[in-house]
């Protein structure tokens, strides 16, 4: 079982970000956190990296009945998306399948929670 599903575009980094949250959004997630690991590690180790963008996309309504089955889901929690330039112009975008990582946790009441949020990230994805 593959732990992430993908697709690569042909558009720059920035409208790439820009497209990916706007198909977050219309999905029904916010993107609550944003992570520049290019920018990161140049600051942090001095090193170069191609752009990549950590997207923490939440569902609140689906993440709040997450947190009522487990405690503890919010450890997993927001779903990561990552948009990364392969190239100048080719972008790829990938999200977690929180079905392969939900299922470390034995229950099948969080599975089926997870299940309906792979297939709206799913969505997304296909219609970038």
């Amino acid at each position: 079982m593959s732990y992430y599903f993908n697709k690569v575009l042909s558009l720059s980094f920035d409208a790439a970000v820009a497209e990916t949250t706007r198909k977050l959004k219309d999905e029904g997630f916010g993107v609550i956190t944003e992570i520049d690991v290019a920018a990161t590690l140049k600051t942090k180790i001095g090193v170069e990296f191609r752009p990549y963008r950590i997207l923490g996309a939440c569902n609140p309504s689906l993440a709040h009945e997450a947190l009522k089955l487990e405690d503890k889901v919010g450890t997993m929690l927001p779903c990561n998306v990552i948009v990364q330039e392969l190239a100048p112009g080719q972008v790829e975008v990938a999200a977690i399948d929180p079905v392969a990582s939900m299922s470390a946790i034995d229950n099948p009441a969080l599975l089926e929670k997870a299940q309906m949020v792979r297939e709206r990230l799913e969505k997304v994805i296909r219609s970038l």
